[in-house]
């Protein structure tokens, strides 16, 4: 038996719902996985979505889950996406279900997307009589750096479900008010590019480093030389971001090592922007390591995330649907976020969207953000992205 809905009943059965939202989410915080292969998260999902009386579809080469709610009038096919993989971090929160899995924790609020997608699924069933098409849930893992997404589109999850119209998905943030839906049209968050310098000298003693070609000199310069650069060259407007996060070299403190890897980050909100910071970074280490009489090389990780390009049109859908749904709770975001999101690679196919979701914790006047081992989140939240989850489906 189904019910007529209205945008603002969505959020009331996201309420009533949102004991066992908040139940599921402890459970999968607890037991946190990393990377491509959940197998605690997998069956989980698995089984709720049983429960439901779906049928999951699991990946074979991942622990991804698919599965789909067949409307009962002709209309769009709409995707919905909760990534499900946690961060190697050792969590610090204190929380009563914190991490028993140590150096591991969803410090990235992916164990908040599953459950709230899980919600989400019960008023679609609940509503299928008034749902239009078909809702595939997309459950993902890999996304902190595995490419997750581009491996469930390689493993066939267009060819599974055929046309897919629109895809939407939601990332929730400490750093928003809670309860507020925020996103705009156009970039939403930059790409993301890993990369590797190694810059080789010859080792000797650190009496005499005339007899030796010492690399962590011209490694030093390169550092420093990069955040120059990118001041100079790279458009305010058009921005882009490298760090250098690991600096790795030597043995003892009386040995000049042979060489010295940089390892780091490069962002940027546009393609060409990304494009003329390798060219930076390449013209800045070649002719730094010539200058020291040294070699650099650079290399790229292959598993780089584009930028996410919000849909116009569909942004502003999820503008009108949030606005609807949850009243005033709505930011159109002014600049994009300088993560990154493997949901681009989705984005890059399907017209649709990302929207973040606030959460930041009652009385903490500066909350930890994503990736932090204090991160918190305002679990009464979640009943704002379960209902917008579901809206994106129900409404036309």
């Amino acid at each position: 038996m189904t019910t007529a809905h209205t945008s603002h009943s969505l959020e009331e059965e996201a309420r009533r719902l949102l004991p066992d939202v908040i139940e599921l989410r402890r459970r999968i915080h607890r037991k946190p996985e990393i990377g491509l292969n959940l197998p605690i998260t997998h069956a989980l999902i698995a089984e709720e979505l049983s429960r439901m009386g779906l049928e999951p579809q699991l990946g074979v080469s991942l622990s991804s889950v698919t599965c789909s709610i067949e409307g009962l009038r002709e209309g769009p096919t709409t995707l919905l996406r909760a990534d499900m993989d946690a961060l190697p971090l050792h969590e610090s929160t204190g929380l009563s279900f914190s991490s028993i899995h140590d150096g591991a924790m969803h410090a990235c609020g992916h164990d908040a997307h599953v459950a709230m997608l899980l919600g989400a699924a019960q008023i679609l069933i609940h509503h299928q009589a008034d749902l239009a098409g078909r809702v595939i849930l997309m459950f993902q893992p890999g996304e902190e750096g595995y490419s997750g997404a581009r491996h469930m589109i390689d493993e066939g999850l267009y060819a599974r479900y055929g046309e897919i119209d629109r895809a939407f998905a939601v990332h929730i943030t400490p750093q928003l008010p809670s309860g507020y839906i925020g996103t705009r049209a156009g970039t939403i968050m930059a790409s993301a590019d890993e990369f590797e310098i190694v810059v080789t000298g010859r080792g000797g003693h650190a009496s005499m480093p005339h007899d030796a070609i010492d690399p962590i000199p011209a490694a030093c310069e390169i550092v420093l030389a990069l955040q120059s650069a990118l001041t100079r060259q790279i458009p305010v407007f058009d921005p882009a971001v490298v760090t250098i996060a690991e600096l790795h070299a030597g043995t003892a403190p009386n040995v000049i090592p042979p060489s010295v890897s940089l390892r780091g980050t490069m962002r940027a909100v546009s393609d060409s922007t990304s494009e003329k910071v390798k060219t930076i970074l390449n013209e800045i280490t070649t002719s730094i390591a010539t200058g020291h009489h040294s070699q650099a090389e650079i290399r790229y990780d292959e598993n780089g995330y584009p930028v996410t390009v919000n849909n116009e049109a569909a942004a502003r859908r999820t503008l009108a649907v949030a606005r609807t749904t949850l009243g005033t709770r709505v930011i159109e975001l002014p600049t994009p976020i300088m993560g990154a999101e493997d949901w681009s690679f989705i984005l890059q196919r399907t017209p649709g969207s990302m929207a973040f979701l606030g959460a930041a914790p009652p009385g903490v006047a500066t909350p930890a953000p994503n990736h932090s081992n204090l991160m918190l989140l305002d679990e009464e939240s979640f009943s704002s992205g379960v209902a917008i989850y579901a809206a994106m489906a129900l409404e036309p």
